[in-house]
């Protein structure tokens, strides 16, 4: 704040001045971070840095001299961001600064302020005597920061000082006015056109000190400073205006310092019209603008350029001269950031199209990835951009040179030296991608029906088993995304006995198929956990084909099967090998396959929703926001078709039914063993053994009499 006025040895009263007041966004925060980070490590030289302010526009407030992002150069390219903010605009006038940014909390404290002061009074005073200070004004705002940014914490030390020549003896005040009152009617009316061409104009509006010339007639004219020569001695009167960010009216603002200092060493001046031209709501506003005349006594000392005046200008902060201290963690660590930017898009969401969207059930949901091939690489890339924060990724095989092309959480760098394993690369790269995930890589072998295991092998394959239980009951939705039909039958098993969200996504060469599973055949309102703890409750009346709604049970992926799942890798040839697929395909088969996930969640019935079709009676009512929530979902490349169906329960599944289910829980480990080990053991347990007795049995008894080729069909 400034001082009271006292009286001056000329009999006025001392001129005060209203202090400059600093801003800084939080944008140039984080791009002094990023410069220190990539460019300047421990170089502590100077940075010119840019400043901008305006005059005041509002009656109770002054304008801060604000740094932005672009105050800073960029930390790639320094020369091309220096260009960028080479002009200002009519609310942004640029003023040059000096950031000096020192590498620890003592140096900061340590650093000379009144040394490093007079270095930016000193260039001041150079281009004051030089001409430069003319031909630029700006240079007579010139202002310093010194600080120390604290990149671990995320805090920030500062001060800003707006160095400032000192007049001893000290100008003193004759006048000081509205300059409403100042002008006749006429002269204002002509001096606030004036100033607003001078505004509006790109060439003038961030000039921010100018002449103003009146004629006898009461004309009004703007000038440039070095047009001085062409102002002086015609009978005008001439005011020193100056772009004033204060809104008091009992003093002019910190910038007429330096003007008072420019005026009398450049035009040896002793009395000096000044206007604190100032704005409201950016229009010319002469009665908050001041009027004053200033007195001024050259110090002494002041005919010898070499010897710089005394300056003063540090910041105060609270009434005290102390630096400013702000601690910006939550939004600058790049971790909270990244968290901030990939909520944008969901929190925008649901400003206007889904705003029923449940972020927090998206981001506590814990999500199981079996296979992280071309399928679980993009699954879990779109589970991130749902919100989706917890991911474990279970693979046991090794990146291959064949991958990174297809499998987009790869690079080559993951095939080298035989290749890391995909489950923890992917874990790498996600995190890689996006800090705030919690991933984790599990390397283990699915077992499968069909694979015989050795006797010398089998308690490792039963370890396995037991993993691979634990892993399901912990997470809250399973993927199935591996390359085989007989890998998913294990995972769907034990996601059927424990009522989990699962998710199918399997790929042909042009063709894929998406589905989410119905629930198992146990009612879900028993603890599925506890029962899982301790072996089995018998309770045949909860084993149905039926939902606890009386709906009937959505399938699995084997409820169409009429054979159990074998070995499908045996005796194949390379391209049989391999999941030998159109690139488009799995990105599209992945994307809708969580487009189901976070329907189910969306669903009041979550896991037992009934399927539901476009224009279909049911899913007009349910008015879901996120849409129709399909059972099966066929789409074909080749055809650029997709279709959506429905396949309930059958009593038959290998994987799925009540019988299979409930010898599961009778038997356990030793159950998934004789499935594994003996092929036909699923289709005598299930029936489809007679099933497909009773099928070779069936004769048809064909008409060859007949031409008639309309008795053909198309199933």
């Amino acid at each position: 704040m400034a001082a009271k006025r006292e009286s001056g040895s000329g009999g006025g009263s001392i001129l005060q001045f209203a202090p400059f007041q600093s801003s800084v966004d939080e944008g140039f925060w984080h791009r002094l971070s990023s410069l220190k980070l990539n460019k300047l490590g421990i170089d502590e030289s100077p940075i010119p840095i840019t400043g901008f302010y305006a005059p005041c526009s509002h009656l109770q407030v002054s304008n801060h001299l604000s740094l932005l992002t672009e105050s800073l150069p960029s930390d790639s390219d320094e020369q091309s961001s220096t260009a960028e903010i080479s002009r200002g605009s009519r609310n942004k006038c640029t003023v040059p600064g000096t950031l000096c940014n020192s590498n620890t909390l003592e140096s900061f404290y340590a650093i000379d302020k009144q040394s490093l002061l007079k270095q930016e009074a000193k260039k001041i005073w150079e281009d004051i005597h030089s001409g430069k200070a003319v031909e630029d004004s700006t240079v007579l705002s010139r202002f310093l920061v010194i600080s120390f940014a604290d990149l671990k914490k995320w805090s920030f030390h500062y001060w800003f000082a707006f160095p400032a020549l000192v007049l001893d003896p000290p100008a003193t005040v004759v006048d000081l006015k509205p300059a409403s009152l100042w002008f006749s009617s006429q002269e204002a009316e002509s001096v606030s056109a004036a100033c607003s061409d001078w505004r509006n104009s790109s060439l003038t509006a961030d000039v921010p000190y100018f002449l103003l010339t009146i004629a006898p007639n009461s004309r009004a004219t703007i000038r440039h400073l070095k047009d001085w020569e062409a102002c002086e001695g015609d009978g005008q009167k001439l005011l020193f205006g100056f772009y004033d960010p204060c809104h008091l009216q009992n003093h002019p603002g910190w910038p007429l310092r330096n003007f008072l200092a420019l005026i009398l060493t450049r035009w040896k001046l002793k009395s000096v019209l000044f206007l604190c031209y100032r704005e409201n709501h950016g229009f010319t506003d002469l009665g908050l603008s001041l009027v004053g005349e200033a007195l001024i006594t050259v110090p002494q000392g002041w005919g010898d350029h070499q010897c710089v005046p005394n300056a003063v200008g540090w910041e105060f902060n609270k009434g005290r001269k102390v630096p400013r201290c702000i601690s910006l963690a939550k939004s600058m660590d790049p971790t909270r950031l990244a968290i901030s930017a990939a909520d944008l898009n969901l929190k925008l969401m649901r400003w206007r199209q889904l705003p029923s969207l449940n972020l927090d059930i998206l981001s506590s949901r814990k999500c199981l990835l079996l296979g992280a091939g071309t399928l679980g690489c993009q699954v879990a890339r779109m589970l991130m951009a749902w919100g989706v924060r917890k991911i474990t990724l279970l693979d046991n095989g090794r990146v291959a040179m064949s991958n990174p092309l297809r499998q987009s959480l790869y690079t080559l760098d993951d095939c080298l030296n035989g290749g890391d394993f995909k489950a923890m690369a992917a874990v790498k790269s996600l995190e890689r991608i996006f800090p705030a995930v919690a991933a984790e890589g599990v390397v283990m072998a699915i077992p499968m029906p069909g694979h015989p295991v050795p006797c010398q092998e089998e308690d490792s394959v039963l370890d396995d088993c037991r993993r691979l239980t634990d892993l399901i009951l912990s997470h809250d939705a399973i993927f199935l995304l591996t390359d085989t039909r007989e890998s998913r039958w294990l995972p769907t098993l034990l996601c059927a006995n424990t009522n989990k969200i699962t998710i199918t996504a399997a790929l042909g060469f042009d063709s894929f198929l998406v589905m989410r599973h119905g629930p198992g055949p146990f009612s879900i309102t028993h603890d599925v956990k506890t029962e899982a703890v301790n072996g089995l409750s018998a309770d045949m009346d909860n084993l149905c084909l039926n939902n606890r709604d009386g709906g009937q049970r959505l399938g699995c992926y084997f409820c169409n099967d009429v054979v159990a799942p074998t070995d499908s890798t045996a005796n194949r040839t390379l391209d049989q090998q391999c999941t030998v697929t159109r690139p488009g395909l799995a990105p599209i088969a992945s994307a809708l396959a969580v487009e189901l996930f976070v329907g189910v969640l969306h669903h009041p019935k979550g896991i037992c929703a009934g399927a539901e079709f476009a224009n279909s009676i049911d899913s007009g009512s349910s008015e879901q926001p996120l849409g129709i929530l399909p059972h099966q979902i066929r789409g074909s490349l080749s055809q650029f078709s997709q279709m959506t169906l429905v396949g309930h329960s059958s009593n038959s599944c290998t994987a799925c039914c009540s019988t299979v289910v409930s010898e599961y829980r009778k038997r356990g480990m030793e159950f998934i063993l004789q499935a594994i080990n003996h092929p036909t053991y699923l289709e005598d347990l299930t029936g489809l053994t007679e099933l497909k007795k009773s099928a070779n049995s069936f004769h048809v008894d064909w008409d060859y009499e007949s031409d008639n080729e309309d008795d053909c069909v198309e199933i």
